[in-house]
């Protein structure tokens, strides 16, 4: 693994009115590595992964990617250089299949209009990296149904696929647990585990046993800093962090 690392937050500054929702934050993400972000309600999660991907420009600080300063960067540009992001709230069209939604990631990406959509249906150039990235994350078999009428967990996996589509070099994972049965969060588990090493990841989960399935290292988001970055097992064991997020349940 090399030493400089793919994703590097510094002195991160945004605030909100009297709220300072992120306080001089600083972040390395490795290349390989599974790196989660965990915190309670209101620790700033949500308007750090909005900095990094460019839908909220910081007040101060800088955001790095591959060594190059992204920090006035809009989300579309950040997205070409190799930064993906899956949704916490799903963001696919229910009328088109799971194939269909997956090539229009990959067209979008390219830059092509969605004016010539029609085509496009038929076009290999879309429909082959498509069906791999379906494949990647255990769709395969699903890529001719409806969004509409996949489950939920489901639709989690082809949002999730849509991003893998675009072959980024940094997976921005924003919640892909939520509002998922145990089955289903297993399931994201074992697809995210394969994707390990292969894929740089950052994760935002409340899922604790997620988190710690996954992650090579963890950060702690306490008000807008963060309190701790280390291996999950001595995340599990710090009482800083006991006391601020995981409490009792860190014991289990």
């Amino acid at each position: 693994m090399t030493t400089k690392p793919m994703l590097q937050v510094i002195d991160l500054e945004k605030t909100f009115g009297a709220l300072r929702a992120t306080d001089g934050l600083n972040l390395e993400v490795m290349p390989g590595e599974c790196h989660a972000i965990i915190g309670p309600n209101g620790a700033g999660k949500t308007t750090l992964m909005g900095q990094l991907m460019g839908e909220l420009r910081p007040d101060a600080g800088r955001v790095l990617f591959k060594g190059e300063d992204v920090t006035a960067l809009p989300p579309h540009t950040r997205a070409l250089k190799g930064l993906a992001r899956s949704f916490q709230i799903t963001s696919i069209l229910k009328d088109f299949t799971a194939l269909e939604n997956v090539a229009m990631a990959v067209q979008a990406h390219a830059g092509h209009s969605f004016r010539f959509w029609a085509p496009a249906r038929k076009d290999r150039s879309l429909t082959d990296p498509a069906r791999a990235a379906l494949d990647k994350v255990g769709l395969g078999h699903r890529a001719d149904t409806l969004a509409s009428l996949l489950a939920h967990g489901e639709q989690r996996q082809l949002e999730l696929a849509m991003a893998m589509a675009t072959d980024p070099d940094l997976l921005l994972l924003d919640e892909p647990m939520a509002g998922m049965g145990v089955e289903d969060s297993a399931r994201m588990v074992d697809v995210l585990q394969a994707l390990r090493g292969r894929t740089t990841m950052l994760l935002v989960e409340h899922d604790m046993d997620a988190v710690f399935a996954l992650a090579d290292r963890i950060s702690v988001l306490v008000y807008g800093k963060v309190i701790a970055c280390d291996a999950p097992d001595r995340i599990r064991e710090n009482a800083q962090v006991r006391q601020a997020y995981l409490g009792e349940e860190a014991a289990h």
